[in-house]
């Protein structure tokens, strides 16, 4: 390997290294030694590629978010946009379940974070960040899809989406904060229903809404299954 492909890999390394420690340590874990370290460079070049921690961690998160859209991305685009969106809502909790520190970091939660924002707000607006964007454009292009298929009343797709965004992550985020633990099986007990009920508030009839999220279902265990047999 060359010595700039090795430079150019330098910081793709620093935020893998990064994201492991948040999955097995947590935040408390990530300081520049402890990066270098696990990335096998010296501290000096955490400083010199991000400027520092703060820095680092905007970087991972958009990694993070560069993998939820790929996560989207592995949902095929069917001719049932509501099943589409449910497999979109169960991926987004598989990827947070598999790093919560990450997911927290991603969207700026303090239930398990303990990271030191950047003093430039604008650069702290996950919203703002294109790797969110290209993430969020898979929700608002099925969201279209829905729209335009008349089975909810004529509305603005990104409001759509923006509601959506809003109940998957509100689930998502109590649930890993253990709020459902009573309950069996909180993702049909709670997730699955709340979807369904949104749907029918869209304009959605009830049984038809119920028949798509069950299709989500078996969409999501099929992509999972192919990641497995990888």
């Amino acid at each position: 390997m060359s010595g700039r492909a090795k430079l150019d890999d330098v910081p793709e390394r620093l935020v893998r290294a990064a994201v492991g420690l948040l999955a097995e340590q947590g935040p408390s874990a990530v300081k520049a030694r402890t990066v270098a370290s696990a990335s096998g460079l010296s501290t000096m070049v955490v400083y010199s590629h991000f400027g520092g921690i703060p820095e680092l961690m905007r970087a991972v998160a958009d990694h993070g978010f560069t993998e939820l859209g790929a996560a989207f991305a592995r949902v095929p685009v069917t001719e049932d946009p509501i099943a589409d969106l449910f497999a979109m809502a169960l991926t987004c909790r598989r990827v947070a379940r598999e790093n919560p520190h990450l997911y927290d970091l991603m969207f700026g939660l303090s239930t398990r974070a303990t990271y030191r924002p950047l003093s430039d707000a604008d650069l702290r607006l996950s919203g703002h960040s294109p790797a969110f964007r290209e993430a969020h454009a898979h929700v608002a292009a099925a969201c279209g899809r829905l729209v335009r298929s008349g089975r909810v009343e004529q509305q603005d797709p990104d409001v759509i989406a923006a509601q959506l965004w809003s109940l998957v992550h509100g689930y998502v985020t109590l649930e890993l904060a253990e709020h459902f633990v009573e309950f069996e099986d909180a993702v049909a007990q709670v997730l699955l229903p709340l979807g369904v009920n949104f749907s029918v508030g869209l304009g959605d009839e009830r049984a038809r809404a119920e028949a798509s999220h069950q299709v989500g279902v078996r969409l999501y265990d099929s992509i999972v299954e192919g990641l497995q047999d990888r």
